[in-house]
């Protein structure tokens, strides 16, 4: 599913928001959980899933296409872990 059409589920469901209004909808929720990543803050939603924000240390790689040492610098990356009722959806067809 893309942002586009969640946005059309959201418009679909809820017959008074246009399609202006259904996109204002998902960027508003997109944003709050991105900046709550990016404060260091954890996003759950039950059912679904939790967001975290995971630090990977500097490390030390080979480029493959000439063998040469690089240093790639400490990063934050994002998390996902699916919520219980997730798995069992998915893995119930």
């Amino acid at each position: 599913m893309t942002k586009s059409e969640l946005v059309e589920k959201i418009m679909e469901a809820n017959s008074f928001l246009n399609r202006k209004e259904s996109e204002l909808v998902v960027n508003i929720i997109f944003d709050s959980m991105a900046n709550a990543l990016k404060d260091g803050d954890k996003v759950e939603i039950r059912g679904f899933g939790s967001f975290t924000v995971r630090e990977r240390e500097a490390r030390e790689a080979r480029n493959p296409k000439n063998g040469e040492v690089v240093t790639i610098p400490a990063k934050k990356t994002p998390f996902f872990k699916t919520g219980k009722e997730l798995r069992e959806r998915v893995n119930c067809l």
